[in-house]
């Protein structure tokens, strides 16, 4: 199994969604979290915003993590050495290589983006930083400018290229093309860096490792500008268990983690959300839950428990029989007859759809209840 390195930036595109200002305390215990899960490097922020920002950067440095931490720059030697005097390790140097975003934003040349680039790469590796240089809207980008883009970024000290589908605009197929051709003409380590505008994020993350690219960039929950980056909890997931490529991480602790960055940042973790949502282990279709409780492996790609989570039988308008005499055996020690099920689940069904909803525990112990006395 070659190396994977796994990029965490929720303490900087992450905290970068519209709306969302996580604490020094909270940047703090994230970051430890993350270290804790077995993320290899953590992008900590934007060191020359200076004030808290800088504060929370250096902060994290002295934690003494086993984590590379990251500071993440323009490519301005001013903000390099914001970086620097954070203590940082590793530095990303970042600079669009799309001619929309060089014509319209910088409103500069190609040339001159090169120049930039190696200028600050070439001072960053005078003082010893580890550097990322990141292709800012790559996906968007001429090929033959960013094979050049990357050499030139090897040859000035770069150890890999962030490869950034900045406006999410990649499907996996051209994902994969794209990242084997820049590895095979730049020679240099690529990272994924994929936004989910299109809702593919994960997968075309997937799609640049099985190209080759060394690095993935993620958040927790896919916390990101507009529709989020990939997802740290699906990437590690999926990694092991659609690639057989186990990172030792963790995992049992996703739900924990996922929960808190959703509280600090003040985003709803959604009960579907992949991976982590309380959704994903909770079983209601009479024929799901049947085959769930006969062997987890019909219905489940994975144990609840690898990730935090816990099996639900959850009783509503699709529910079978099997599914009622389950629960009240596995929840109240109660052996429930073939008859008394059926009637049950007639009473649940008609209640669920009154109700519009799955029912409470509580709402079956009534049903039960009436349902006894109503016999005398």
């Amino acid at each position: 199994m070659r190396h994977l390195t796994i990029v965490d930036t929720t303490l900087r595109d992450g905290e970068q969604t519209a709306g969302v200002v996580f604490s020094n305390q909270e940047k703090l215990r994230i970051a430890r979290l993350l270290d804790e899960l077995g993320v290899q490097q953590i992008e900590a922020g934007v060191p020359v915003m200076g004030g808290d920002e800088k504060q929370a950067i250096s902060d994290i440095v002295k934690l003494g993590l086993k984590a590379s931490i990251m500071g993440w720059n323009r490519a301005v030697i001013s903000d390099i050495e914001s970086s620097l005097a954070c203590g940082v390790d590793a530095v990303a140097i970042s600079i669009s290589t799309s001619d929309i975003h060089i014509e319209h934003k910088l409103m500069t040349t190609r040339d001159d983006v090169l120049e930039r680039m190696i200028k600050a790469t070439t001072f960053a590796k005078r003082e010893g930083m580890y550097i990322s240089v990141n292709a800012e809207d790559a996906s968007r980008s001429d090929m033959d400018f960013l094979v050049q883009f990357a050499k030139e970024a090897k040859i000035a000290g770069a150890s890999r290229i962030r490869y950034c589908d900045t406006v999410g605009i990649l499907d996996p197929f051209t994902t994969y093309d794209r990242i084997k051709t820049l590895i095979e003409k730049a020679g240099i380590d690529v990272e994924m860096h994929t936004h989910d505008d299109f809702g593919m994020a994960t997968a075309n993350a997937l799609a640049g490792v099985k190209a080759g690219a060394t690095h993935v960039g993620v958040t927790v929950n896919g916390l990101g500008e507009r529709a989020g980056n990939a997802a740290l909890e699906e990437v590690v997931m999926a990694l092991k268990h659609l690639l057989d490529t186990d990172l030792s991480f963790a995992t049992e602790r996703f739900v924990e983690v996922s929960e808190y960055v959703a509280r600090a940042s003040g985003r709803m973790l959604p009960p579907w959300k992949s991976i982590v949502g309380s959704n994903m282990f909770a079983h209601e279709s009479g024929i799901h839950a049947d085959g769930a409780l006969k062997n987890p492996k019909t219905y489940e790609a994975f144990s609840p428990e690898d990730v935090g989570l816990e099996r639900q039988i959850v009783i509503g308008k699709h529910s079978g029989t099997a599914s009622i005499k389950a629960k009240f055996l596995l929840e109240y020690g109660k052996e429930m007859s073939d008859e008394d099920a059926e009637e049950m689940l007639a009473r649940v069904r008609a209640l669920a759809v009154d109700m519009k909803r799955s029912l409470f525990d509580k709402e079956l112990v009534y049903i039960y209840g009436d349902m006894l006395k109503q016999r005398g």
